[in-house]
């Protein structure tokens, strides 16, 4: 089985790299590709362990980015880890993310919610700061009842706590990945609502593939954007986009794979 998106602490996923692959081969997966928000952070334990167990650990990130105002998420697979462009915008993001929870935290306490800084930097640990880590707070403080409804009613686009990011386009994403050697994929497309216009001009920037089978893809959008793919020779790839049991219970592990020769397509298009 081949899952080419996954999470792990090292954003805002629910287990260490090392526990992430240890549960995807248990699942059945042989090939994991890591891809964790704005960071490479944890892939050098998930490739040590992906090594232990006879696993290909495919190298990858996840970079949020806009088209049309519009948030989109790129993937990025086969990239050289230590890349320096790919370190310095980590690190960019990094130093932002802190900024713009602080400023949700602070949201959050004007409208009366008892939350702090401290215990958000305390649950994500190392992590990149992402909402999902505040509203586990919210749901551990017993203010939400779980993550979904932090986000439905504090966290979402454009609710009550919610601040804008920094805005990276989706071309600039596209260069990004391809600059560190490796492919682009539009994740999730279909959660992303993007047409077929704006993923043709993202091909045009040179996006390598399209996220076909997605947890959150149901039978008539695969058919769609498998279809899309094809007729803009994109590769259609597969990824359970898991974070863990307790932060999506919807995504599991070996509930979706992809076909070995698109893999091999993919990974020839890289850098």
């Amino acid at each position: 089985m081949i899952d080419l998106h996954s999470h792990t602490t090292a954003s805002d996923g629910q287990h260490a790299p090392r526990a992430l692959v240890a549960l995807a081969h248990a699942a059945g997966i042989r090939t994991l590709a890591v891809t964790d928000h704005d960071t490479v952070a944890g892939l050098e334990e998930a490739a040590l362990a992906a090594r232990e167990l006879g696993m290909a650990l495919v190298p990858g990130i996840e970079l949020s980015a806009f088209v049309h105002g519009r948030e989109v998420h790129v993937l990025g697979h086969f990239l050289r880890p230590g890349d320096l462009a790919i370190a310095h915008f980590a690190q960019k993001l990094k130093d932002e993310r802190r900024t713009r929870m602080e400023a949700m935290v602070q949201k959050l306490r004007d409208m009366g919610y008892p939350v702090r800084m401290e215990e958000v930097v305390a649950l994500a640990g190392p992590a990149h700061l992402a909402r999902p880590h505040l509203a586990r707070v919210l749901v551990e403080k017993r203010l939400c009842t779980d993550v979904k409804d932090a986000f439905d009613r504090l966290l979402g686009d454009g609710k009550p706590a919610f601040v804008p990011r920094f805005k990276l386009t989706g071309q600039d994403a596209v260069a990004l990945i391809r600059g560190a050697g490796g492919t682009a994929t539009v994740a999730h497309a279909a959660v992303s609502r993007l047409d077929r216009h704006d993923i043709a001009a993202l091909k045009e920037a040179g996006l390598a593939g399209l996220e076909v089978i997605h947890s959150d893809h149901d039978p008539g959008a695969r058919e769609r954007l498998l279809g899309l793919s094809r007729e803009l020779d994109l590769v259609p790839t597969a990824g359970s986009d898991f974070h863990g049991e307790k932060i999506n219970p919807g995504r599991r592990l070996g509930n979706v794979t992809m076909d070995g020769a698109a893999l091999e397509r993919l990974r020839a298009r890289a850098g």
